[in-house]
């Protein structure tokens, strides 16, 4: 099943181009670069004939309870962590998994954290290469980097089915190696840099209708043997025009050695 929705790809520029987040010390204030909004078809996953896997295509929706009914303050971190990395040692064949980031998302317009309408993937090799510095210390990270490591997030609905905003994926095979552009982001006690990705009309995209919180999607961000950085965004469209529900999510970033 083919569905329509909106999103915001970026511009390539002469010069680099960075977000700036809690601008100015203010929590959830973001200044963006310039972005470019296109309608793009959707492929529905569970329509599809063949589903997307994540050996094959960096992306992979699946199921998975949780005991976690409340996602607020940070009594049900461990508990959740430790369901998190059960799954990704088991489908991915994992050795050693590190959870280091939950973000909640409110698509509302006074949230602190809102979902992230721009076409982007988390890291870019220098970018991921520091945050695994960052996380494990030059000498342990010297260590995982002689071997297979990736950085993977999990997503999962909250509380209620997606009806709005859903995160939609686009098949690494679609995108040619210079749609990509490097992006700096700017926090008060740090940098970081990511890649956004530019329009082409190749780009094939891909969700998930109606996602519960019985349901998570896996996705690849950066793998330093090769498997392809996917490109997402949350999409601009509504499944049910009845449904009044906002959407809520929960990101899920993790470290997996192979």
């Amino acid at each position: 099943m083919t569905r329509t929705a909106t999103v915001n790809y970026h511009v390539h520029k002469p010069h680099r181009q960075a977000f700036e987040l809690d601008a100015g010390g203010i929590a959830g204030n973001l200044i963006s670069p310039e972005l470019a909004p296109r309608s793009v078809e959707l492929t529905d996953n569970r329509m599809a004939a063949m589903s997307v896997a994540f050996a094959s295509d960096a992306v992979e929706f699946t199921s998975l309870t949780t005991q976690v009914r409340d996602f607020s303050g940070d009594s049900w971190k461990q508990a959740y962590d430790a369901e998190l990395t059960a799954m990704l040692l088991e489908k991915l064949g994992a050795h050693e998994v590190v959870v280091f980031d939950h973000t909640v998302r409110v698509d509302d317009p006074d949230a602190t954290r809102k979902p992230a309408r721009n076409v982007h993937s988390d890291y870019s090799k220098d970018g991921a290469e520091q945050r695994l510095v960052d996380l494990l210390g030059v000498q342990t990270a010297a260590e995982w980097a002689q071997g297979h490591y990736a950085f993977v997030n999990v997503w999962r609905p909250v509380e209620h089915p997606i009806n709005s905003a859903p995160l939609g994926f686009v098949r690494p095979s679609s995108v040619d190696p210079a749609d990509w552009l490097l992006l700096d982001l700017i926090y008060s006690d740090r940098k970081g840099q990511i890649l956004g990705l530019a329009a082409n009309p190749n780009h094939e995209w891909v969700y998930q209708s109606k996602m519960t919180p019985g349901e998570v999607v896996v996705f690849n961000i950066y793998d330093n043997q090769g498997l392809p950085s996917i490109a997402h965004s949350a999409l601009d469209m509504v499944e049910g025009p009845n449904v009044t529900t906002p959407r809520k999510s929960i990101e899920s970033r993790t470290l997996v050695r192979y």
